[in-house]
């Protein structure tokens, strides 16, 4: 028996509890909303041959962080999809699997080719877009484009969807369409407030807004509402922490990342989330005057020991650079250089050279060889883009080179860097740098 999904996609399964059980689990999956595993665990039990909530399981497996538990549901969905599934089906489970054990060149590829063909297929339409999607970790200079023209191409097929107006938020606001794109997703949150997407979305809208006060009062009062087992809850309380820091509190903002941002408050957001909100807070911390401090550093590689095992994903990759270069773990920068370049030799890292020259120019900063480190990141600085993630997580990056290019007597250049970052945003402490750079020149 075939039913259909929230937005009018036959789906088989025998079990209308089932279906019902899978339409929340994939909603709760959108909106990285805490339930998820339990719904589609449910969907599962009803009916273990339903091939769309095993590969919606496997997803979520491979987010957690769980690969083996991501290729045995992905396995079971190719079975189960087989007998019973039609072509769309079988197309879905088939992208969702190259993305647990393909590339993300061919993960992209065959997601795009199946979203021209079922643009309401929610879960797909998702592979692409955010900080850390297909197109993000594509190794493109244009993903911010690329997400905007996805999300344009097909909002005439979404109808004003809670998800999707959350996803065309954050892409409008990562391309320079600040104001859009806040509206957008404040349109989301108003269609549905319990979805961290949305959340996400206006907290980054904020942020390119230089609205730190303004994030600050909207992310505690969202936050009251979402559970800390929620994805997002450490990630989001990341961005109420560097409000605090632009706010000049910075004992708050050390209490937030104590509080709900370090590895062993955050124990619900996956690990890359972990590690990028936790590197860059402590070395914003250090790069700003402050002492971030040996201990918290200490757990930050403790959680990168724990967490990660090998290079391959370059927005990860580049933040392992941050904590390699602030507990001078020499041992670290080789091994994950080592593997990098063996990955590039195999043509299996799109982002090139990118990540090599933050890591090298990290770890002159650390060491006090602030020409040396301008020297690695300034040649390099227009592709930062290429790692992935999000203006305000990469610019942890560019505010390191900013701070090199002072210390190393280079004010023109630090000049000429923050100029086009308050061209794009306000911010006080550009304008602090940005006045220091003048003073010198």
């Amino acid at each position: 028996m075939a039913t259909t999904d929230r937005l009018g996609l036959p789906i088989s399964t025998a079990s209308p509890a089932a279906a019902a059980h899978y339409q929340q689990g994939i909603d709760f999956l959108l909106a990285f909303w805490p339930g998820a595993a339990a719904a589609l665990d449910e969907a599962i039990e009803r009916d273990d041959n339903f091939a769309l909530a095993l590969a919606a399981r496997a997803r979520l497996s491979l987010l957690q962080s769980e690969p083996h538990k991501a290729k045995q549901m992905i396995g079971r969905a190719r079975d189960a999809v087989a007998v019973n599934g039609t072509d769309r089906e079988r197309s879905h489970v088939e992208v969702v699997r190259l993305g647990i054990e393909g590339t993300p060149a061919q993960t992209l590829k065959l997601a795009l080719s199946h979203i021209s063909q079922w643009p309401r297929d929610a879960l797909i339409m998702s592979l692409p877009l955010g900080g850390i999607g297909l197109f993000a970790s594509s190794g493109m200079p244009d993903h911010d484009q690329a997400r905007v023209d996805l999300c344009e191409q097909y909002a005439g097929n979404y109808d004003d969807d809670w998800w999707f107006e959350s996803h065309r938020g954050w892409a409008h606001t990562e391309n320079g369409n600040v104001a859009h794109g806040r509206r957008l997703a404040e349109r989301a949150l108003a269609l549905k407030r319990e979805n961290a997407t949305a959340a996400h979305a206006l907290a980054h809208g904020l942020f390119e807004s230089g609205a730190p006060s303004e994030a600050d009062a909207f992310i505690a009062d969202w936050l009251l509402t979402y559970d800390r087992c929620g994805a997002l809850h450490g990630h989001l309380s990341w961005h109420q922490a560097l409000a605090a820091l632009d706010e000049g509190d910075v004992d708050r903002a050390i209490k937030l990342y104590e509080d709900q941002v370090q590895p062993s408050a955050a124990t619900s957001g996956p690990p890359v989330f972990v590690l990028a909100d936790c590197a860059s807070f402590l070395w914003r911390l250090d790069l700003y005057g402050h002492n971030a401090g040996k201990a918290r550093w200490g757990d930050a590689a403790t959680f990168v020991e724990r967490a990660f095992s090998a290079p391959g994903f370059a927005f990860a990759d580049a933040h392992i650079g941050l904590v390699a270069a602030a507990t001078g773990n020499g041992a670290l920068f080789d091994a994950w250089m080592n593997g990098i370049g063996q990955r590039a030799r195999e043509a299996k890292y799109p982002s090139g050279e990118v990540v090599p020259e933050i890591c090298r120019g990290l770890m002159a900063f650390a060491a006090g060889n602030y020409r040396e480190c301008a020297a690695h990141l300034e040649p390099v600085s227009h592709d930062f883009i290429r790692i992935g993630g999000s203006h305000a997580q990469r610019e942890v990056f560019e505010d390191t080179l900013i701070v090199a290019l002072l210390r190393a007597d280079e004010p023109a250049k630090a000049r000429s860097v923050l100029q086009a970052r308050l061209h794009r945003r306000p911010s006080q402490r550009d304008e602090t740098w940005h006045s220091e750079a003048v003073r010198k020149q």
